[in-house]
């Protein structure tokens, strides 16, 4: 009886060790083993992972992009008005023959006159006597009375107005087609009154075209060489006739 009871502890125990041995997790493998290739090394090209479509990625976030570089405002400077270089400048309108002047002295009542330019272009002031006025500006005529009245007046203050404008006259001769006087309503260059008197002839020789201009105040006429070639340049001045000038086109 006694060995049969040792026989029945000895299976008990037998049950409780393989029990436990079923309850007991696996030990962990020392190291990854690969398991050797049986079949052929593959011969085509190596796959290749499909790069990402959408924003979102599997990796490290996208960088948000860079903000663009600030770049200081440029005012620009307001534009300064100007004149262009070949802006023909008109001339001073100077006193000619038949003109109708007023002319002040200040607290000089008997000195004030309103006269006329008479023919040979002269006026005549009391105190000054006659006075050449054809070919000067109205300013010119009014310091020249001022230095002959000193004499006179202590300290003159003289103003000269142009009242009234007689007809001018300017004349065009040579090889144009219409040779002869043509009116001098305003400023005028020398291309204007060309055109106004026709243009020039065949044979007209441009390259030595004269201005004849009698000086103020004298007999004397001066010869002023016009060249028609730079006249009609676009950055070339006007030439403005005056009252009696002579154009002449050889």
């Amino acid at each position: 009886m006694s060995r049969c009871l040792l026989l029945i502890v000895a299976a008990g125990l037998t049950l409780a060790g393989s029990r436990a041995s079923a309850q007991a997790p696996p030990s962990a493998p020392p190291g990854p083993t690969t398991p050797a290739s049986t079949g052929p090394a593959p011969t085509g090209p190596a796959p290749t992972a499909p790069a990402p479509t959408g924003p979102a990625s599997t990796g490290a976030p996208a960088a948000a992009p860079a903000p663009a570089p600030r770049t200081a405002a440029v005012v620009a400077a307001p534009a300064t008005p100007t004149r262009a270089a070949n802006t023909p400048t008109q001339p001073e309108y100077r006193i000619g023959s038949g003109d109708k002047l007023q002319i002040n002295v200040y607290k000089e009542a008997d000195l004030s006159q309103a006269l006329q330019v008479r023919p040979d272009g002269r006026i005549t002031m009391p105190l000054v006597g006659d006075l050449a006025a054809a070919g000067q500006t109205p300013m010119q005529l009014q310091r020249r009375l001022s230095e002959s009245l000193r004499e006179f007046v202590s300290n003159p203050v003289v103003t000269v107005m142009v009242v009234e404008v007689a007809d001018r006259t300017i004349y065009v001769m040579g090889e144009v087609n219409t040779p002869g006087a043509v009116p001098l309503k305003g400023p005028m260059t020398v291309l204007q009154a060309l055109a106004v008197a026709g243009g020039f002839k065949e044979f007209a020789n441009k390259g030595g075209i004269k201005v004849l201009r009698k000086t103020p105040g004298s007999d004397r006429v001066e010869t002023i060489p016009f060249s028609y070639k730079d006249a009609v340049r676009n950055d070339a001045s006007a030439f403005y006739l005056v009252e009696g000038d002579t154009v002449v086109v050889p």
